[in-house]
């Protein structure tokens, strides 16, 4: 069998010594990535970091989803070159030309019609019949090593992104320490400072005086914002007063750049991931991968859009917060404290932001996996590559996207969202997050087993004092995802 399908000399006649070897690498190798995941997990449990640890156990299940589809493609393989069709289905949506020359000498690029005459080959199965073959054993095993890259691609610059971006935002690390050794200097508080509102520095910086009819230029300000000086000094402790004003009163000592950095860990693990609805990104890609329309050329624009509308509404979201306060306010005691809205974000969600990141990542990595993919299996004369004018132009605009995502986007990103009208779970700790949890399913079963006791009894004296207890506990229940964030914060301090 097979000989007559042209792939080799079957393991029935291959050396033991040469099998064995390579089965020794294959194993040596993957045991040493299994050990490696495991030592970094342990390592994250160590420190406590939670959400990274999760996000490694995405990883995993990636790597176990590329296993399955290798496994899956291996036991298939024999049945899905021998499908076969005529050969004026094949003649249609080629990602390159028919009239392509190419050297037939080659045995790496023969034409369709080469192959068709080829009886010794897989394809020679289907020519028997006067067909040609669905998807030959070349093409399956070039799709196989393209959805393997994709993902490997994605996971390292998902990790490349977070990593730079956290790299910035640890710097704002001595911004927090700056502000609250100022904000408890004790000679700070004998003589309160009164600040005409247009003075302070975070309203010069963000309030453009701007009416309705010139609020173009606010966007405007709001794109070119984005690449240079994106968050400063005023701009943090703005947006950081405002958040514990609003959510952490009764904590003015409150970690706000803390919180922050777990927050992004925490939304990190929902990042590193491959969707459903990316992969069907992947699908109408290769579908519209047409040759002459240079589908590869005019994708690479969509998540450098994408990533200009989304820093873009981040900055402008800052420019709302402080519009708010100069129409509000004429002069300020101390420093500026914003109002945190959901009402700033696309249709009250700030998740969309998320999402709208998690795509782009995805996207550039997409961009970055088809070329080098296509650099190893066909060469950079290969007709899918394109012309050098198309080439050049997509690798600029793929590293432009990583910078400007790492270093401004991101960062932005973990600033801004916190500006919703909730905060989110990752302001407790690791343990009270475990305790307040333990709290609410508790609660909840005590609401059931009065409710099963009681019956019809309401009027009762236990029934009306468990109804009460239940009540907290049912809400609890409810909010210990994201609206436990309206409990107050001195929970925090217990």
């Amino acid at each position: 069998m097979a000989g007559d399908e042209g792939e080799g000399t079957s393991l029935e006649f291959t050396p033991t010594w040469v099998v064995a070897a390579v089965c020794t690498v294959i194993v040596g190798v993957s045991l040493a990535v299994e050990r490696l995941l495991h030592h970094v997990g342990k390592k994250l449990q160590k420190e406590g970091k939670k959400p990274l640890f999760e996000a490694l156990q995405k990883v995993k299940e990636e790597l176990m989803l590329l296993g399955f589809v290798s496994l899956l493609l291996s036991v298939c393989q024999a049945r899905i070159i021998k499908i076969c069709v005529n050969e004026n289905t094949m003649e249609h949506f080629l990602p390159c030309s028919l009239n392509v020359k190419q050297d037939s000498t080659d045995p790496k690029s023969p034409t369709l019609r080469n192959l068709l005459e080829d009886k010794e080959t897989s394809v020679g199965y289907c020519a028997l019949k006067n067909k040609v073959p669905l998807l030959s054993y070349e093409a399956l095993h070039h799709l196989h090593i393209f959805i393997f890259i994709l993902a490997i691609v994605h996971l390292t610059f998902s990790v490349l992104t977070v990593v730079f971006g956290g790299m910035k935002i640890s710097r704002w690390k001595h911004w927090e320490t700056s502000i609250r050794e100022n904000n408890f200097d004790p000679s700070k508080d004998l003589e309160p400072e009164f600040t005409h509102v247009r003075d302070h520095d975070f309203i010069k910086n963000r309030f453009l005086g701007l009416g309705k009819r010139s609020a173009i230029l606010g966007w405007l300000h709001s794109f070119c914002k984005q690449f240079y000086g994106s968050v400063t000094k005023t701009d943090y402790a703005a947006l950081r007063l405002g958040f514990i004003t609003t959510h952490c009163r009764g904590n003015p000592k409150f970690n706000f750049h803390k919180y922050m950095v777990r927050a992004l860990e925490d939304d990190f693990k929902k990042v590193v991931g491959i969707s459903w609805y990316l992969w069907i990104f992947v699908i109408v890609f290769l579908l519209l991968n047409i040759y002459g329309w240079h589908t590869y050329f005019w994708i690479a624009f969509i998540p450098l859009i994408l990533l200009f509308f989304v820093g873009t509404k981040l900055e402008h979201i800052i420019i709302q917060l402080a519009h708010e306060v100069a129409e509000k306010h004429v002069a300020i005691e101390g420093e500026v404290a914003v109002k945190p809205s959901d009402d700033h974000f696309w249709f009250r969600r700030p998740r969309i932001i998320l999402l709208l990141i998690h795509f782009i990542l995805f996207q550039n990595a997409f961009e970055i996996a088809f070329f080098f993919w296509i650099l190893v299996q066909f060469g950079l004369d290969s007709c899918i590559m394109g012309k050098l004018r198309y080439m050049i132009p997509r690798l600029v605009i793929g590293v432009f996207i990583q910078v400007l995502c790492s270093y401004s986007t991101l960062p932005l990103y973990a600033l801004v969202t916190q500006m919703g009208s909730h905060f989110k779970k990752s302001i407790f700790e690791e343990r009270i997050q475990t305790s307040l949890t333990s709290w609410a399913q508790k609660a909840k079963r005590k609401k059931a087993l009065n409710v099963t006791t009681n019956g019809s009894s309401q009027d009762g004296p236990d029934g009306g004092g468990g109804g009460g207890s239940s009540g907290v506990g049912n809400d609890g229940v409810e909010l210990q995802s994201i609206h436990i964030i309206n409990d107050p914060p001195q929970s925090t301090n217990r």
